[in-house]
């Protein structure tokens, strides 16, 4: 795997809209500061594709939907993690 400036400019821009796609994924209100999303979402977009490389179908023509989904899916699980223990760390704190 070659690693190029315009290929962690990519990386960056995908987990951005991951992390924000993550989060409309995720019901109710998430009491969490806007970087900490996109930084979720750049830790799920990474290790989406790994995972979407070690499966084997990383390597499309195009937009890999499978490997977006994935993504996502993994910046949402995230974020609920997140956004849960803030939660109880609020409450345990009044």
């Amino acid at each position: 795997m070659e690693l190029t400036v315009w290929g962690i400019i990519t990386a960056l821009v995908v987990g951005l809209i991951v992390g924000a796609l993550g989060r409309l994924v995720v019901p109710g209100r998430q009491n969490m500061p806007m970087w900490m999303h996109m930084l979720i979402g750049v830790g799920a977009a990474l290790l989406g594709t790994l995972i979407a490389r070690a499966s084997g179908f990383a390597e499309t023509a195009g937009i890999d939907w499978r490997e977006l989904m994935l993504q996502v899916l993994l910046a949402a699980v995230a974020v609920a993690l997140v956004a849960g223990v803030g939660r109880r760390r609020h409450v345990t704190h009044r």
